[in-house]
């Protein structure tokens, strides 16, 4: 199983917004929209992957319609977002955020992020494994795992959620603990099970996540994307590892 992850990674989103950052700036200054355009279409394509997980999570959950929005929506919307207001950033190396500060607030005026039903979350650690093998079988079956699982999977532009152990244990002394279900899972049933819990989980508590495990962003990123504290984002990101590593020992149980 892959393991190894650069949790600071630079990836090639900040990358691009860093070095098109500038460009954007000259041919806004030059009124010259159309290289504008050329040179944000550079950026989009993984803002666009972002936006499809976003509207999917809020599809799985419920409440939210299948094919009313689509990411082409968002980001033709960002289009004209960053073109308006794309001077109020006086440094290259701030753009990145604010691009992800831009799109999660126009998602979020579409996407109502209900109240957390905790229940799940508290009692976590109550599910046995023939539970939560029959989760998993609902997942993929009743329209919330197979959105993602199946249809989307299909497509190579997609962001795949190969998420990883590394994603959820960061403590050096569950190392252990990781070697034992390393052994007992593959790749596939690893990431399946994550998304499973994640599905259940909070709109705000997968957000988080994503960006910490999948943009590699840190705690004071994450807060200034959301409008929230530190504390706060901190507080989210250890309940979510929490019930991921709960739910990891009581399906997979050390042997």
């Amino acid at each position: 199983m892959k393991r190894n992850i650069s949790y600071y990674h630079e990836n090639h989103l900040r990358i691009i917004a860093k070095t098109t950052f500038p460009k954007l700036i000259k041919s806004k200054k030059e009124g010259d929209k159309i290289h504008f355009n050329q040179h944000l279409l550079k950026i989009m394509p993984e803002l666009k992957i972002y936006i499809k997980g976003r509207l999917d999570a809020a599809i799985n959950k419920g409440g939210f319609p299948k094919g009313m929005y689509k990411a082409d929506d968002f980001i033709d919307q960002l289009f004209i977002e960053i073109y308006d207001h794309i001077e109020t950033i006086t440094d290259d190396k701030d753009f990145y955020l604010w691009l992800f500060k831009k799109t999660n607030a126009l998602l979020e005026d579409v996407i109502i992020e209900e109240e957390f039903d905790d229940f799940f979350f508290k009692n976590i650690d109550d599910y046995s494994k023939p539970e939560w093998d029959a989760m998993e079988e609902n997942f993929s079956t009743d329209g919330g795992g197979d959105l993602v699982m199946i249809e989307e999977l299909n497509d190579s532009s997609y962001n795949k959620n190969d998420y990883t152990l590394n994603h959820v244990f960061i403590e050096d002394n569950l190392k252990a603990l990781t070697n034992t279900i390393d052994k007992d899972l593959n790749e596939e049933a690893l990431s399946r099970h994550i998304q499973l819990v994640l599905h259940n989980l909070s709109l705000p508590m997968q957000t988080v996540f994503e960006l910490s495990t999948k943009q590699h962003l840190s705690l004071q990123d994450i807060a200034e994307i959301r409008n929230v504290t530190v504390e706060e984002v901190d507080k989210i990101l250890s309940n979510v590892r929490k019930a991921l590593e709960l739910s990891l020992l009581n399906r997979y149980p050390s042997r």
